[in-house]
């Protein structure tokens, strides 16, 4: 995977096909664009206008070529939407950096390196699941990467508490217990995104959804569970994160769409410590 990256960031300086690399690698887009995400710390799409904008600064700035030739060379159609790509990058018109030189932002290119660690076992299964349900009380909320998520915190806060009593009475099959869900996310979607988020239970295919309650159809497929424990939710979110530096590249599983969802297997009362189970979609690579 490490390889793949590092082919990708290649190709970044020329146009290219993301689909066809990813079978020339033997991988999916999908994959491609989630282990990107997560191991640069932007998304695929942001990093390449990033790249793409520093080296159109300095054709800019050479002044050999008019807007409208250097427009087209990266990809758009107009000046006036380069001139919007460029800004966002730079703060700055291409006009004005023409005149004065800058300022500019520069975005170095990326190399992945796999570094060798693995000093602590990550606790992992793969399990095999038919066809399930996710049924519980769903709100649009925005994508945060670290620390507690306002925004869900606020969902929950307005469930009434014995509405999670009546929740883990409906649950029926695994993932067991209350499940924190997240779905409907691009593979590269940057912080402030929408997604779903959805508090609930896991019920079988064939059962009945309340009237009242949101449901996630889940097809069958498998996954790789994750069990974490100690802060809450620090631990949880250093083992996301472990999952594309150092578990994925070490095993022969790819992510593949749907749902991530977390499972709270036990907590403090103040909930600043927790056992969990994060299960995440995977297919062979």
């Amino acid at each position: 995977m490490i390889s793949a990256l590092n082919r990708l960031v290649d190709l970044v300086e020329e146009d290219f096909d993301l689909g066809e690399l990813a079978r020339s690698l033997g991988t999916t887009e999908y994959h491609l664009r989630r282990m990107f995400s997560s191991l640069a710390g932007m998304p695929l799409s942001e990093y390449v206008r990033r790249r793409r904008m520093t080296v159109a600064a300095a054709d800019i700035v050479r002044g050999s070529d008019d807007l409208l030739t250097i427009a087209v060379r990266y990809g758009y159609g107009s000046t006036e939407a380069f001139g919007r790509a460029f800004k966002a990058v730079h703060g700055a018109n291409p006009g004005d950096v023409r005149r004065d030189g800058g300022p500019l932002r520069t975005q170095p290119q990326l190399r992945f390196r796999l570094t060798v660690e693995g000093s602590i076992p990550m606790d992992t299964r793969i399990v095999d699941r038919p066809a399930f349900r996710l049924i519980g009380h769903a709100a649009r909320v925005p994508l945060i990467h670290e620390g507690v998520n306002p925004h869900i915190q606020q969902h929950i806060a307005a469930i009434p508490v014995e509405e999670h009593g009546r929740l883990k009475a409906l649950g029926n099959t695994e993932p067991a217990g209350l499940l924190q869900v997240t779905d409907d996310l691009e593979p590269d979607s940057p912080e402030g995104s929408e997604l779903t988020y959805l508090h609930g239970v896991a019920v079988t295919g064939d059962t009945a959804v309340p009237d009242d309650l949101d449901a996630i159809e889940v097809p069958a497929g498998r996954w790789a569970v994750f069990r974490t424990s100690g802060p809450h939710p620090q631990a949880l979110q250093t083992a996301w994160a472990a999952t594309a530096t150092e578990w994925f590249p070490s095993n022969p599983w790819r992510l593949r769409p749907g749902p991530s969802i977390v499972a709270i297997l036990d907590r403090a009362a103040d909930f600043s410590t927790a056992t969990c189970e994060l299960w995440m979609p995977v297919e062979p690579a």
